[in-house]
């Protein structure tokens, strides 16, 4: 079985390096919403709040299917938060997830 997971961020938005929104298929129960927005304050609140969220994609025509990429961290550095696929990350940064 499948690793559980909260969400799949598809895409993000960037304004000066740091994350404005992410798109992301929220779980709920057995399958998953459909897109939804999430600007960066909630979706620090909710990584800092234990849910796991991964990168990936849907896979087409196949529902609640995905294909996983790295799991998402919240990554404290200097006092800041930063948002990030790596523990080493300086600014937000989530890898091969495209930009919309």
């Amino acid at each position: 079985m499948a690793k559980k997971y909260d969400g799949v961020i598809e895409a993000v938005r960037y304004k000066n390096g740091q994350i404005v929104t992410v798109r992301v298929y929220e779980r709920r129960g057995a399958t998953f919403s459909d897109r939804v927005l999430i600007d960066r304050k909630e979706f620090l609140e909710l990584v800092k709040s234990g849910k796991q969220f991964v990168t990936g994609s849907r896979k087409e025509l196949l529902a609640s299917t995905f294909e996983e990429g790295k799991l998402v961290k919240v990554v404290s550095r200097d006092g800041k938060d930063f948002i990030a696929t790596r523990e080493d990350a300086d600014h937000d940064e989530l890898e091969q997830v495209p930009v919309f």
